[in-house]
C-alpha cells in the first residue's frame, strides 16, 4: 500500500473474532449490517451472503426476538454450506440477556455480542443483565462489543453527569458534557466487564454519533484514554451523497489519525437499494486514503468543455463495473490486482499524462468525431483504438494486463494435496 506521510496507526489489543483479528497491527476491517428480518433465515442468510461477496468482513445481524434468536444457528449453517466463512455479530438491545441463556445455540453460532449499556437493562436490572451477558461470553469465549450511541445513551449517566458539571465554577456546554458521557460509558461498562472476568482482548468498544465533528471528538478522547480495539462509524449518517460524504468526512479524519480498527458506513438505501452499497463506499474510503487496497480504482476526469463526447463516460463506467465483477474471480487466482491502477481519459489536455502514471489508461479525444484513443501500458503507448468497439477491445488489453502481471503460478500436483 501506499505510505501516508506521518501516518502512526494507534496500538490496540488484538481481539480474535472467527477467523479475523482486529486492531493491533492487523488490517482494518470493514463490518455491515443486515437489513432483514433475521426471524427469515433463508432472506438474512442470502443478504449476507452479497454483503460478503461485496467485501463485508464481517456482518452483524439483529437479534430482537426469541424467533430471531432461533434462526441463528441455522443462518450460519446456510452460510457454512455455501462456503461462506463471514463471522456473524449479534445485535442486543433490552433483552439480549433473556435470549443469549435461553437460546444457546445462538450464542455458540455467533461470532462476537454486541451490547448497548445505554438499553441493557434499567434501575436494579441493569447490572445483573449485563452481569448476565458477559459471563455467557466469558463461557463461550466469545468477543463482547461494547457499543454506545448517542441517540440510546443512559439517562441516569447523564444526568449524573450534568449534575457534575453544573457544580462547576466553570460549567462545560450540554453537547461537550454528552460527548463525555458516552466515552465514560463506555469504559465504565468495559471497566466492568474485566472485572466480571473478560479480557480486554475479548472487547471492542464504540462510539456513535450522526455528527462529523462530534465523532472525531469522541473517538480522539477514547482513543488517548483506552487501548481496546475500536469499532469506528458515524451512526445514522443518511441517505446517498450526504451519508458518503459525513461518513467520509469524519471517519477520514480519524483513520489518518491511526484510529479504528473495524469501520462501518451506515448508509441509509434508497428505496429497494442496494445493501451493499455501504460496504463499497467503506473500501473506497480506505483504498483511497491509501489504508488497503480492494479493487482496480478507475481514475476519470470529470469532463468539461473539450468533452463533448460522452464516449469516455460510459467507457469509464464500464470498465469500472467490469473490474467489480471480475473480482471475486481475481481475488482467488490474481495476487496483488487490487493495487492496479486504471485511468479512463477524455481528452488531450491531461490524458495522456494521466494515463501514462496509470498501470493501464486510455486517453479519448474528447469531441464528437470519431474517436481514436491511444492506450497507455506502464507508461508507454502501445496501440490507437478506433471505431465503435473500443469498450471491448480495451477490455482485453486489460484481462491480458492483468493474468500477463497478477497471475498466481498454476498449483502442482503436490500443492493439490
Amino acid at each position: 500500500m501506499l505510505d501516508i506521510p506521518n501516518y502512526q496507526r494507534r496500538k490496540s489489543v488484538g481481539v480474535k473474532i472467527g477467523n479475523l483479528v482486529i486492531g493491533g497491527e492487523h488490517p482494518i476491517i470493514i463490518q455491515s449490517m443486515t437489513n432483514t428480518d433475521t426471524a427469515d433465515a433463508t432472506a438474512t442468510a442470502n443478504q449476507v451472503q452479497q454483503l460478503a461477496a461485496a467485501g463485508s468482513e464481517i456482518v452483524r445481524v439483529t437479534v430482537d426476538t426469541e424467533a430471531a434468536a432461533a434462526q441463528i444457528p441455522k443462518i450460519r449453517e446456510m452460510l457454512d454450506a455455501v462456503g461462506c466463512k463471514v463471522p456473524l455479530v449479534g445485535d442486543f438491545h433490552y433483552n439480549g440477556h433473556t435470549l443469549l441463556t435461553k437460546y444457546p445455540g445462538c450464542a455458540q453460532a455467533l461470532a462476537k455480542f454486541r451490547i448497548n449499556p445505554g438499553n441493557v437493562g434499567f434501575g436494579r436490572k441493569k447490572d445483573s443483565q449485563f452481569a448476565t451477558m458477559i459471563k455467557v461470553a466469558i463461557e463461550l469465549d466469545k468477543p463482547v462489543r461494547i457499543g454506545v450511541n448517542w441517540g440510546s445513551l443512559d439517562p441516569a449517566l447523564v444526568t449524573e453527569m450534568m449534575d457534575s458539571n453544573a457544580k462547576l465554577e466553570k460549567p462545560k456546554d450540554a453537547a461537550t458534557v454528552t460527548r463525555d458521557a458516552l466515552v465514560s460509558s463506555a469504559l465504565r461498562s468495559a471497566a466492568t466487564a474485566e472485572d466480571l472476568g473478560l479480557n480486554n482482548d475479548k472487547i471492542v468498544i464504540s462510539c456513535k454519533v450522526s455528527g462529523v465533528q462530534d465523532l472525531i471528538a469522541v473517538y480522539s478522547d477514547l482513543a488517548a484514554r483506552c487501548d481496546y480495539a475500536l469499532h469506528l462509524g458515524l451512526t445514522e449518517a443518511g441517505m446517498g451523497s450526504k451519508g458518503i460524504v459525513s461518513s467520509t468526512a469524519a471517519m477520514g479524519y480519524l483513520l489518518q489519525q491511526g484510529i479504528g480498527d473495524t469501520i462501518r458506513v451506515s448508509l441509509t438505501p434508497e428505496p429497494g437499494g442496494d445493501r451493499t452499497r455501504e460496504v463499497v463506499v467503506a473500501q473506497e474510503i480506505l483504498q483511497t486514503i491509501g489504508l488497503r487496497s480492494f479493487t482496480p480504482l478507475v481514475i476519470a476526469c470529470p469532463g468539461c468543455g473539450r468533452t463533448t463526447s460522452t464516449v469516455f463516460q460510459e467507457l469509464a463506467e464500464e470498465i469500472q463495473t467490469y473490474v467489480r465483477t471480475q473480482m471475486p474471480i481475481w481475488r482467488e487466482t490474481h495476487q496483488g490486482v487490487e493495487e492496479l491502477s486504471l485511468a479512463v481519459m477524455g481528452c488531450v489536455v491531461n490524458g495522456p499524462g494521466e494515463s501514462k502514471h496509470a498501470n493501464i489508461g486510455i486517453s479519448l479525444p474528447g469531441t464528437g468525431e470519431a474517436p481514436a484513443a491511444p492506450v497507455f501500458i506502464d507508461g508507454k503507448k502501445v496501440t490507437t483504438l478506433r471505431g465503435d468497439n473500443i469498450a471491448s477491445e480495451f477490455k482485453v488489453l486489460l484481462h491480458n494486463y492483468v493474468n500477463e502481471n497478477y497471475a498466481l503460478a498454476p498449483k502442482t500436483n503436490e500443492q493439490r494435496g
